[in-house]
């Protein structure tokens, strides 16, 4: 049994949380944010909560349960502080500037690599790091892999592109034999 599904949701302050059918509607000054849940689950808003309920007692409905309560949390955090990922750049002359809405890296390739950044996010660099923020914390992950994974860090040297978070496991390298 979920035991994620059965906290409820507290509602901060400026945050207006409304349920049309299926749909729940976060809704902070201009932005919206929405969790379709395509009727798997029951919804109650009161007293200021969430209270995502279960359709059933299949596995599938528990599992349902767990999910749609932490897309919902998931959009009430990321409209109330929004969520951030940090990526650190590691090579001589490796480096990252923004230029309008396109983040343009020089990972040690013969061209730049421009990376046009999706709207609703916003990139800062500052020296070697790349700070991904935005309201979706979905957009936000997938932003950050897609950056990370134009240079892997390598385990030799520790070039490339890792979260500021990420330990990057060292490997030897070629002795010699006399």
């Amino acid at each position: 049994m979920s035991r994620i599904g059965k906290k409820p949701i507290a509602i901060p302050a400026g945050i207006e949380v409304t349920a049309n059918g299926t749909v729940i509607s976060v809704k902070k000054g201009n932005s919206i944010s929405t969790v379709e849940t395509h009727g798997r689950v029951g919804i109650e808003i009161a007293d200021g909560q969430v209270v995502l309920t279960r359709n059933g007692d299949s596995k599938e409905s528990s599992a349902f349960w767990g999910t749609y309560r932490a897309l919902t949390a998931n959009a009430i955090n990321g409209l109330n502080t929004g969520f951030t990922k940090s990526l650190e750049i590691n090579g001589v002359g490796y480096r990252a500037a923004v230029k309008g809405d396109v983040l343009e890296l020089q990972l040690g390739y013969s061209h730049p690599i421009n990376y046009e950044i999706p709207k609703g996010l916003e990139v800062t660099v500052e020296k070697n790091i790349i700070n991904v923020k935005g309201a979706d914390k979905q957009q936000v992950g997938q932003a950050a892999a897609i950056i990370r994974g134009f240079r892997k860090p390598e385990p030799y040297k520790g070039k490339g592109v890792k979260y500021t978070d990420e330990k990057i496991i060292r490997k030897a390298g070629k002795t010699s034999k006399k």
